[in-house]
C-alpha cells in the first residue's frame, strides 16, 4: 500500500461543502465534495454520545494549537478520497464549524459563529497531517482492521462491516444502525446495545445466521435487499412480545434467537405465562430472574435456570446429623432405607449426599431447615421435581 503525507490541507478545506446527515447521525461529504467522510466500512459517529465530551475535546485541541494526530485518506480516484482513519475527528470539526454543537467557555456555551474572529480563523487555518493511501481493497481493509480510531477500538461487528462492505452492509446499516429508527424503542426491550455501535445489527445477523455472522455477510455481501434479515429479526421480536405480554428488565439481552428456534412452534397462553412470570419474579427463592422465560417456555422443568436458593451448609450439616443418628440399622438416605438393594443399610458420608426439598420448591416448598432432607447423590439426581 502506497502512502503520501499531505501537510497543506486545512480545517477550512475539509469543511468546504461539509454535509452532515442528522437522521443517520453521520458526516457524509467534505473537501468540496471530494471527500466521503463515512464510507460503509466506517463505524457510526459516536463522539456526540455521553454529552459530547469527545467532540468538544477535538475543538478545544484546535484552539490550543494541539496536534490532532494523523489522519488517513483512501484515494479512490483522481481527487476523490474517503476517510480511512479520522472520521470521528473530521465529523466533529465539521459539526462545530456548521454550528451543530457548542463548546463550553468558562461555563458559557459557544458555537462557532459566536467565537471571536481570531479564534474562528485559528480553527479554519489549522493544518492537518493527512496520509493519502493507495492500495487494493484487500490491502485497505486489512490495514483498517488493525487500527484503533482515537483510542476507541473497533468492535467485532464494526470490523465485519469493514471486511464485507457493499450493498448489503449499506442497506443493513440504514435499517439497524440508524439511531432515528422508530422501531428501536421496541427493540431495546429485548436487545442490549446501541445502533451507533452496530449492536442491533450484530444481533439481527447473529439470529438469522445461527451464529455464523461472517459467513452470512460474505454470502450476501452484494445483495440488493435485506428482506431475509429484516423478516427474521422482526419475527423473533414479534414472537417474544406476543408470548410474553409483560416486559421485564431481565428480558434485555437474552438469547431470543435461540429460544425462538427452539420454541416458536409451540403454543402458549400469554395470560397464563404472564401470571407465571409475575409469580416467579416475586418468589424470593428464585435468584436468577433471567432464567424465568426459558424455564417457562421449556415447560417449567429445568429448575437450574432459576438458580433456586439452595440450603446453606449449616442447614445441611444439621439435617445430615439428624438423619444419621436416626438411621438405626437403616440407611441415612430415606429413599435407600425403603429400598430392597445393598444400599438399604448403607450410611453415607456427608460429601456423598445432596440436600433436597422435602416439599418440592415448585409446589411451594421453601429452603428452610424444616424442609431439608439429605439424599444420596443418585436419588437426589433422579428425584427431580416430584
Amino acid at each position: 500500500m502506497k502512502s503520501t503525507l499531505n501537510t497543506n490541507t486545512t480545517v477550512g478545506d475539509i469543511c468546504d461543502g461539509f454535509v452532515y446527515n442528522e437522521l443517520e447521525g453521520k458526516g457524509l461529504f467534505g473537501l468540496g465534495g471530494k471527500l466521503t467522510i463515512q464510507p460503509e466500512y466506517q463505524r457510526n459517529f459516536i463522539y456526540a454520545e455521553k454529552g459530547g465530551s469527545k467532540e468538544q475535546a477535538v475543538i478545544l485541541s484546535l484552539l490550543k494549537g494541539y496536534p490532532l494526530g494523523l489522519i488517513y485518506f483512501n484515494t479512490v480516484a483522481q481527487d476523490k478520497f474517503e476517510v480511512l482513519d479520522g472520521q470521528q475527528r473530521i465529523t466533529s470539526i465539521g459539526r462545530f464549524v456548521t454550528n451543530k454543537f457548542a463548546i463550553m467557555d468558562n461555563g458559557n456555551p459557544k458555537n462557532f459563529d459566536s467565537l471571536p474572529a481570531d479564534q474562528q480563523a485559528k480553527i479554519r487555518e489549522s493544518k492537518l497531517l493527512i496520509y493519502e493511501c493507495e492500495g487494493t481493497e484487500t490491502e485497505i481493509k486489512q490495514w483498517f482492521e488493525t487500527i484503533n480510531i482515537a483510542g476507541v477500538p473497533l468492535n467485532p461487528q464494526e470490523l465485519l462491516n469493514a471486511i464485507y462492505s457493499g450493498t448489503f452492509v449499506t442497506l443493513a446499516k440504514a435499517e439497524f444502525s440508524n439511531s432515528q429508527n422508530s422501531h428501536i424503542q421496541k427493540w431495546r426491550a429485548y436487545v442490549k446495545g446501541s445502533a451507533n455501535r452496530q449492536e442491533y445489527l450484530e444481533r439481527a445477523l447473529d439470529w438469522v445466521s445461527k451464529g455464523d455472522i461472517g459467513g452470512y455477510m460474505s454470502r450476501h455481501r452484494n445483495d440488493t435487499n435485506i428482506k431475509e434479515l429484516k423478516n427474521y429479526f422482526n419475527s423473533v421480536i414479534d414472537w417474544v412480545s406476543t408470548v410474553f405480554i409483560d416486559v421485564l428488565p431481565e428480558m434485555k439481552g437474552l438469547e431470543w434467537g435461540r429460544l425462538y428456534e427452539e420454541y416458536h412452534g409451540q403454543s402458549y397462553d400469554p395470560k397464563k405465562l404472564s401470571d407465571a412470570v409475575k409469580k416467579l419474579a416475586a418468589d424470593p427463592q428464585v435468584t436468577s430472574r433471567k432464567g424465568i422465560f426459558e424455564y417457562l417456555l421449556g415447560g417449567s422443568v429445568a429448575k437450574k435456570l432459576l438458580a433456586v436458593r439452595v440450603f446453606d451448609d449449616k442447614i445441611k450439616q444439621v439435617a445430615f446429623a439428624k438423619q444419621s443418628q436416626a438411621a438405626k440399622g437403616k440407611s441415612n438416605c430415606p429413599l435407600c432405607a425403603i429400598g430392597d438393594n445393598a444400599n438399604t443399610s448403607r450410611i453415607y458420608q456427608f460429601e456423598e449426599m445432596d440436600a433436597d426439598h422435602v416439599a418440592a420448591w415448585s409446589k411451594g416448598g421453601d429452603s428452610s431447615a424444616k424442609n431439608c432432607e439429605m439424599l444420596c447423590k443418585t436419588h437426589n439426581q433422579s428425584k427431580g421435581n416430584r
